[in-house]
């Protein structure tokens, strides 16, 4: 059987500034056990911002998103600008700060976000695809400027008041959710789990995303 080719979307290395390694690399996991080809993007650019992860302070230089996510994907990425929907069947945002940075500007602008070009083009080629998307932590903000004018797509980051308020200003419809659930746009084929926007550890937070894998696997099939 042919295996299906899933798209994993990183924002750079780290949670502070990049992807969540614990989301990305748990994504890559249940991905892996699914039996998927996993196609790692990320755009190629400079990051907002770089931040000490010790001390959680901002440090002055700069640092390559696509160069840094090449950390998560053991060199072997892609720019996300060269990938069309026709190449993969499926994509998957993990969280961390850089999915509000550096794919977005939600970290910075809130609710008047604007979303990467380039991962825009894609996600909403996708869309039009009828190709099934998921987004872990705070990345269903990206989703929210992309969607939530269109198509008001129904997406969880938890339980955080000003958070989802902001994504409903935005367009989207939030669900509150614990760490070990998925929220379910079957119209959208959109996925989303809260991660560490509410767990408490590795462990809760492998929980949503094995489920979100396994629904996204299942969407592809179906």
């Amino acid at each position: 059987m042919e295996k299906k080719r899933v798209g994993v979307l990183l924002s750079g290395c780290g949670v502070m500034d990049g992807s969540e390694i614990h989301e990305a690399t748990l994504t890559l996991y249940f991905l892996d056990k699914e039996g998927a080809e996993i196609i790692c993007m990320a755009p190629d650019k400079d990051q907002r911002d770089v931040v000490n992860h010790i001390s959680g302070e901002p440090v002055s230089e700069k640092r390559n998103v696509m160069a840094e996510a090449a950390r998560i994907a053991r060199g072997k990425i892609q720019d996300v600008r060269a990938v069309k929907a026709v190449d993969i069947d499926a994509l998957v945002i993990p969280g961390g700060f850089g999915a509000a940075k550096n794919l977005c500007s939600f970290a910075v602008d809130g609710a008047a976000c604007k979303v990467d070009e380039n991962v825009a083009v894609l996600l909403r080629e996708l869309h039009e695809s009828k190709k099934p998307i998921g987004a872990l932590c705070i990345a269903p903000a990206v989703i929210a400027g992309v969607f939530g004018k269109i198509c008001a797509p129904e997406i969880t980051i938890g339980s955080d008041a000003q958070t989802a308020a902001a994504m409903e200003t935005m367009g989207a419809r939030h669900k509150t959710a614990a760490f070990d659930e998925i929220v379910v746009d079957s119209k959208n084929r959109i996925v989303t789990t809260p991660c560490y926007m509410t767990a408490q550890s590795i462990q809760e937070t492998g929980a949503g995303i094995e489920k979100l894998v396994a629904k996204i696997m299942e969407m592809i099939n179906s």
